[in-house]
């Protein structure tokens, strides 16, 4: 948390206990103005003009900035007139992005009919981030059919004065944002707005039971009652916590030795080029170790740069991780690298322990990113 606060701009927010609610302080009076169905009919009168009790927070800005659409046609805030509109702010190798996807999954399908539109709003943080090829795959991976506006420029993101991934903006069927939330958490409170602004523009059925979607490997809610362990960056441009007794050196390849890292640092061997945002491996059997406190850790990797896959084999405490394997690998360790994406190393299984991971890759040329953990 305290790195984030440290790099508020362009930066994936972690975790919050709860997410942030930005309602100008009429979040809660909106929970407690909600009506009650009725005994008799069990709902609302069709004559009754419901009202949230949310504030006003300004018209929902222009779409107009993004590069391309995925799954849909542009859309223009004229065309979103008399629909109820959340804008997912997202990109998809964070994984604050992706736990939230299975919540943004089912609201986008229960309420389509109701009249919910669900815009993902895709910006990039990394550069391969912004290869279309790249989203088109990551969209089909998540199942996503709701329409992506693709940011490659930042220029959504600017027009909504955003600064953080991931980020809800909820508009109501006038082109009014009514809520905003940031990070992970409160899938209840945003899910009961949904309703609430639909329940505004007449569609009374929309309030109701809530949805419980099931999330399973890197999608599932992250244990933060034992995360002790923070996002760390492999390049050099946002690196923290590197050890070595010959330090980091820059865009140069060079023949690191493996160091025994405290909590939460980490440590190359083998022969890799540290760049700004990737860390190249140039000779095969070059490795990455990590002591960390987490049920889970994730990497962010990538094939070599002609697309070749990258195989790799995980160890942690020295040994194969059996039962904790990630659902990137199986019990012996053993994985591919085939996309750029986040991979799923590690998940703890029984009780969970600090732990030294190290991943050796088989092949040259893997790309590594960022860890993160859950």
């Amino acid at each position: 948390m305290m790195s984030y606060l440290r790099k508020l701009f362009h930066k994936r927010l972690g975790w919050l206990a709860g997410a942030v609610l930005v309602t100008l302080g009429a979040g809660a009076a909106m929970f407690e103005n909600m009506p009650v169905a009725d005994a008799a009919g069990g709902g609302l009168n069709a004559s009754q003009a419901y009202r949230s009790g949310l504030p006003f927070l300004g018209a929902l800005p222009s779409l107009a900035g993004a590069t391309t659409w995925l799954n849909s046609p542009p859309l223009d805030t004229a065309q979103l007139r008399g629909k109820v509109v959340l804008v997912d702010f997202w990109t998809y190798s964070c994984i604050n992005c992706i736990r939230t996807l299975p919540h943004v999954r089912a609201w986008a399908e229960k309420y389509r009919d109701q009249g919910l539109v669900v815009i993902g709003v895709h910006t990039p943080e990394f550069s391969f981030e912004k290869d279309t090829a790249n989203i088109e795959k990551a969209i089909a991976r998540f199942k996503i059919d709701y329409p992506i506006a693709v940011d490659t420029e930042h220029r959504v993101w600017d027009t909504f004065h955003n600064n953080v991934w991931p980020a809800f903006y909820i508009a109501d069927a006038q082109g009014q944002i009514r809520a905003h939330f940031v990070g992970e958490g409160n899938y209840d409170k945003t899910e009961k707005i949904i309703q609430s602004l639909l329940a505004e523009a007449g569609k009374h059925d929309a309030m109701g039971a809530l949805t419980t979607p099931q999330a399973s490997g890197e999608q599932a809610a992250p244990d933060i009652a034992h995360l002790r362990s923070g996002e760390t960056y492999v390049g050099y441009e946002q690196a923290s916590n590197f050890v070595s007794r010959s330090g980091l050196k820059r865009d140069v390849a060079y023949e690191y030795s493996i160091s025994d890292p405290g909590l939460n640092e980490w440590s190359l061997g083998g022969n890799w080029t540290v760049g700004a945002e990737r860390t190249s491996l140039n000779r095969a059997g070059g490795s990455i170790a990590y002591r960390f406190t987490a049920r889970d850790l994730h990497l962010v990797l990538g094939p070599s740069a002609d697309g070749t896959p990258v195989r790799f084999q995980v160890r942690i405490d020295g040994h194969a991780p059996g039962e904790n394997h990630g659902s990137d690998t199986d019990p012996a360790g053993n994985g591919i690298v085939t996309q750029t994406r986040l991979y799923q190393l590690v998940r703890q299984s029984g009780v969970v322990k600090e732990h030294v991971f190290e991943i050796r890759f088989l092949d040259p040329g893997v790309g590594a990113f960022a860890f993160t953990f859950g």
